[in-house]
């Protein structure tokens, strides 16, 4: 089974939701499981360098700080349940995601693409770093064993640029508009953190199938 996990490296559901994935891999076995992370930029127009922010999510959430408050608590204590550590107040940058994302698929190639994903919430989220800033993805390229010459290099260069536009459109054309979203053999798609359990079952459900079919 091919699982492609569109995500975005500063949406925290995403966050949460591949945490209960881990879980749920951890707890069934990856047996017949193809894991695979696709890249989704909920907000493309954050200039490089990103922005303030406490005035972008000002912006966002309009002149009510309750309502922010509210739903940073709520996403606070989904996190502590999975042992995340949400530091929403030490974020002090909105980065654009981009180059986040060309690290994400380059770690596909040095196989530890699950880890990088882990790495750049955790750097993002708990320890409040700019993941936009090219020396923090070259540090989280060293963290994950990945040569830092080669992904510093591509960096620069601007290399899968418009490939990870490409791949986001391709999102987008699916009908994908919210994020976590997991696609199965490029057929079905579940859109939210599912829940641990909830996992497991679709796991186990479509494995029977596919060894149902296979055996047809």
């Amino acid at each position: 089974m091919q699982l492609d996990v569109v995500s975005d490296t500063v949406c925290p559901w995403c966050y949460i939701g591949k945490k209960r994935l881990d879980e749920a891999l951890a707890i069934r076995g990856s047996d017949g499981i193809t894991l695979r992370w696709r890249p989704y930029q909920l907000d493309a127009s954050i200039p490089e360098g990103g922005v303030d922010r406490k005035a972008y999510m000002q912006k966002k959430f309009g002149s009510d700080p309750d309502r922010a408050r509210a739903v940073g608590n709520s996403i606070k204590e989904y996190g502590e349940a999975l042992g995340i550590v949400f530091n929403f107040d030490k974020i002090e940058k909105a980065p654009n995601t981009l180059d986040s994302h060309r690290l994400i698929r380059w770690a596909g190639t040095a196989g530890c693409q699950n880890e990088m994903v882990d790495i750049l919430f955790r750097r993002y989220f708990t320890d409040a770093e700019d993941i936009g800033n090219h020396d923090v993805l070259v540090d989280a390229a060293a963290e994950a064993g990945m040569d830092t010459d080669i992904v510093a290099d591509l960096l620069i260069r601007g290399a899968d640029r418009d490939l990870i536009r490409r791949e986001d459109a391709a999102a987008r054309e699916m009908g994908i508009q919210g994020v976590p979203s997991f696609v199965i053999n490029a057929k079905w798609v579940i859109v939210g953190a599912q829940e641990t359990p909830a996992l497991i079952r679709m796991f186990d459900k479509l494995l029977a199938k596919e060894a149902e079919d296979a055996a047809e």
